[in-house]
């Protein structure tokens, strides 16, 4: 084995290894252009034809990848695309970032990472390694992926090839941690597969590489990693509805909290939540939890405040236009300011926003949206809605309500207050107006 592993190792420190990436979204392209950055070979592998021939012609689709830089590693012949699996065959490292979401019964869908290892095992070669970074239930790695790749490959795990778990960890729109740069976990199926993993990705990334003992401890490390968000923005958001009731603004207490140096980590309320993570992470191990006759009862607490939270906005909403105009939602014309589940990113996934129009849409509400990083979307039924192409005076004073559900910095909020009926800020987007009416309610 140790000549397999010496062999690997070689290939990392020269530059000769093969990375295949499989998923060429928000973590796979990422992770494929860092690779190929630091000057390794890399082939993405993706079933959407549109993505394979995007990659292809050095066109970005991913907030996260600079478009030169990736224009430049296609030219280069340093990556390329295809939806071609039986070219793993070449691929010394393997990488899979493919989905992970739920199911209708909030149980985890795995289908994405069971067809992909099956496509792997068929072409596996001996002397390569295979990880894991889709976020998934503690045991996935050994318990599912493990036994497909032998029987697939006829190949033994430990003495044929290596297999590991490093959970992806991509904040989009972040700007000051990438892929590059943010530390990554590492835990293998025994130590050769930890360290041959953690040779390439110290080989790629800037951020520390930490390893643990086990896939299963890289695995339930990321789901308290969101779970940790998620219980926490769950307690502010439940702050804010006994808030609300006392009258007290719940953005001022979280930033009088925040001056404390030690023992508190601010979190803010808000309509929702949103995106692939926080929203789902944490229920891959409450479902995960029934085998072990257990309940994750603070995950399931959280998780019932967040999903209250766009109903919320709406009741909220229809309280402004009664007391204010004396005015029933139904029939009322309402903007909503974002649709994308965190500000200046495009990224609609799992986007509370979305909830919340179709919450009013249910009422009765006529509603109209503006997002620049957004200029349409599909809703439920499949039926495209686009955005407003502008937002003036004269287009915010014309809605009885305007909702503030993505608090994007290219909006210039100081205009919609001066010129809106009444705003329902539900991001804090307005904390800086200047000369405030009193046409402002918070979340």
């Amino acid at each position: 084995m140790s000549d397999i592993k010496n062999e690997l190792l070689e290939k990392i420190e020269s530059k000769e290894l093969v990375v295949g990436v499989i998923g060429l979204g928000y973590v796979g392209l990422p992770l494929a252009v860092e690779k190929a950055n630091a000057g390794y070979k890399v082939i993405g592998f993706d079933v959407l034809p549109d993505k394979v021939k995007m990659v292809n012609e050095g066109h970005n689709y991913i907030g996260d990848v600079v478009d030169e830089e990736l224009t430049e590693l296609v030219e280069k012949g340093m990556l390329r695309a295809t939806d071609n699996f039986e070219e793993v065959a070449s691929c010394d490292f393997i990488a899979i970032a493919v989905p992970t979401p739920l199911d209708e019964y909030q149980q985890p869908d795995i289908s994405y990472v069971e067809k992909s290892t099956k496509d792997v095992s068929k072409h596996l070669k001996k002397g390569s390694i295979v990880v894991l970074e889709s976020t998934t239930y503690p045991g996935t790695t050994e318990e599912l992926m493990l036994p497909l790749l032998e029987e697939g490959s006829g190949l033994k795990c430990g003495e044929d090839f290596f297999l590991a778990f490093s959970p992806e960890r991509v904040d989009p729109g972040n700007k000051v941690y990438k892929t590059k740069n943010t530390p990554k976990v590492v835990g293998g199926v025994g130590e050769d597969s930890t360290e041959v993993a953690a040779a390439l990705y110290r080989n790629v990334l800037e951020g520390e590489v930490y390893t643990v003992s086990s896939p299963k401890v890289a695995e339930l490390e990321k789901i308290l990693e969101n779970t940790y968000r998620n219980v926490n923005i769950g307690l502010v958001n439940e702050f804010a509805l006994i808030a609300d009731k006392m009258g007290i603004n719940i953005w001022e207490v979280v930033d009088a909290a925040r001056t404390k140096p030690y023992g508190f980590q601010a979190f803010y309320p808000g309509p929702g939540i949103g995106g692939h993570c926080i929203p789902l992470d944490p229920f891959y191990l409450t479902w995960k939890a029934k085998e072990y006759d257990s309940h994750m009862r603070i995950i399931e607490a959280s998780g019932s405040v967040n999903d209250f939270m766009p109903e919320w906005v709406v009741e909220r909403s229809m309280k402004i236009l009664s007391k204010n105009f004396k005015k029933a939602l139904n029939g009322s014309k309402v903007l909503i300011l974002g649709v994308a589940y965190k500000n200046d990113i495009d990224d609609l996934r799992d986007s509370p926003a979305l909830v919340v129009i179709d919450h009013f849409l249910n009422e009765g509400a006529e509603i109209d949206y503006y997002d620049g990083y957004n200029p349409s979307y599909k809703d439920k039924d499949g039926n495209l809605v686009h955005s407003l192409k502008e937002i003036n005076p004269e287009i915010i004073s014309s809605y009885d309500l305007v909702v503030i559900t993505t608090n994007h910095s290219n909006v210039d909020y100081q205009m919609v207050v001066d010129n809106a009926k009444y705003v329902f800020d539900t991001r804090y987007a307005t904390k800086n107006v200047e000369n405030k009416k009193d046409n402002i309610e918070l979340l």
